[in-house]
């Protein structure tokens, strides 16, 4: 008789979190501040997108590669928010007018 074996490996989940420090940078963007991955964030990224196109990216890999497209989709997202925000309050008729959309 045979017995079947099977381990699984956890793979320990990266957060977004893990690169607040030094994956985000603050850049001036007309005239307003907005986030920005750092080349190095980036650079990582590429590679990981580089591996997976060649099927040779690890589980830990694939996992960094995921955190690392949620912090982008973070970003994006508050910098929209940060550029509707300056683009509303520069807009003549809400200045004139003192409407406040919020």
């Amino acid at each position: 008789m045979y017995s079947i074996v099977i381990i699984f490996m956890a793979i320990a989940p990266i957060k977004p979190s893990s690169w607040l420090e030094k994956g985000i940078k603050i850049e001036k963007v007309s005239n307003i501040n907005l986030f920005k991955i750092t080349d190095e964030l980036s650079n990582r990224m590429q590679e990981l997108v580089d591996k997976k196109t060649v099927n040779s990216q690890t589980p830990e890999e694939e996992a960094e590669l995921e955190a690392i497209g949620e912090l982008v989709i973070i970003v994006t997202y508050i910098n929209g928010m940060i550029a509707n925000e300056a683009q509303e309050s520069n807009d003549p008729e809400n200045r004139d007018m003192g409407v406040d959309r919020n």
